[in-house]
């Protein structure tokens, strides 16, 4: 995913002079490379993510399109102060791209990981929440925060994502995407963990049961009619995220407001912060959130 996002960068800086790279040592030959090749577009703020924030709104108010890039829990949380002040209520437009959503920070811990960003950003008005979950639908998230006029938070994981889509695909802003049909369950799911989801239905398809699977990339705004329209009475959310918030909390809204006939199941960390460390597939794991756990989830469910 970071070199889908610093190739689409990269396209960027060339194409318009007004975007700004505005990094916190990164440290990564990838960014020591784009800084000598656009000295005037490229800077570093160290690690002083509260001051690149505010930096890039005062960038964003001369008519430049700063991408404000850095590890997600320092910028969604450190930074949740400037964000909501001096991007949000200003309506400026800056992009806030947030490196390691989830458990991607894997071996660092808690600290690291970023499991409440939906939560906490979701509320603030005038944001753009996006949350691809390959590099390709990374890619085309950056060119329309690019377009987009406004501020947008885009989540991204960091964890060797494969390529689920093919050349043909297409993302469409607010629409939630069907990765395949089935009548007996939907699974709603955002971001990198994609890859367990579309493991685990491969199991559940040979218990004979049908399974619809669908990607939630716009986060804000939500595509409501795809709840409001949904034929199956069951869904499941998946994501790395404190279900307390998620996209799970979303839907739930969204089925309340609207008296559907859905029950609701949410998979993801129960109010808790996330267990143990190592990988990332071994942070899943030991916290039921790998292909096998998601599997005996949904399995129990439709056996009952």
């Amino acid at each position: 995913m970071q070199k889908a996002y610093i190739n689409s960068l990269y396209k960027l800086l060339q194409k318009d002079k007004n975007v700004i790279s505005c990094l916190s040592d990164s440290g990564t030959d990838y960014d020591e490379m784009i800084a000598r090749e656009f000295p005037n577009q490229v800077i570093n703020f160290g690690i002083s993510e509260n001051n690149k924030v505010a930096a890039a709104a005062g960038l964003a108010s001369c008519g430049k399109i700063p991408f404000v890039y850095t590890t997600s829990a320092f910028l969604a949380y450190r930074s949740y102060e400037f964000i909501r002040d001096d991007i949000c209520l200003q309506n400026y437009n800056v992009k806030l791209i947030g490196m390691g959503s989830g458990l991607s920070w894997s071996t660092l811990g808690p600290t690291h990981h970023t499991t409440e960003d939906i939560a906490i950003l979701y509320t603030l008005p005038n944001l753009t929440i996006l949350s691809p979950c390959s590099p390709k639908e990374l890619e085309q998230c950056i060119n329309y925060a690019y377009n987009h006029i406004g501020p947008v938070y885009v989540r991204m994981g960091m964890s060797n994502e494969k390529e689920i889509y093919d050349e043909n695909y297409k993302f469409v802003f607010g629409k939630n995407n069907v990765i395949k049909e089935g009548k007996d369950v939907s699974i709603y799911v955002t971001g990198s963990i994609i890859e367990e989801v579309i493991e685990a239905s491969k199991k559940l398809e040979t218990n004979g049961f049908s399974i619809k699977i669908v990607n939630v990339a716009t986060i804000k705004p939500f595509d409501k009619n795809s709840i409001i329209n949904e034929k199956n009475k069951y869904i499941v959310t998946v994501e790395e995220q404190n279900i307390l918030g998620g996209i799970g909390s979303i839907i739930s809204s969204i089925i309340t407001e609207n008296n559907l006939n859905i029950k609701l199941f949410k998979i993801g960390l129960n109010d808790s912060f996330a267990k143990g460390y190592g990988t990332y597939k071994e942070m899943l794991k030991m916290n039921n959130l790998d292909g096998d756990s998601i599997y005996n989830i949904i399995n129990s469910i439709l056996s009952q």
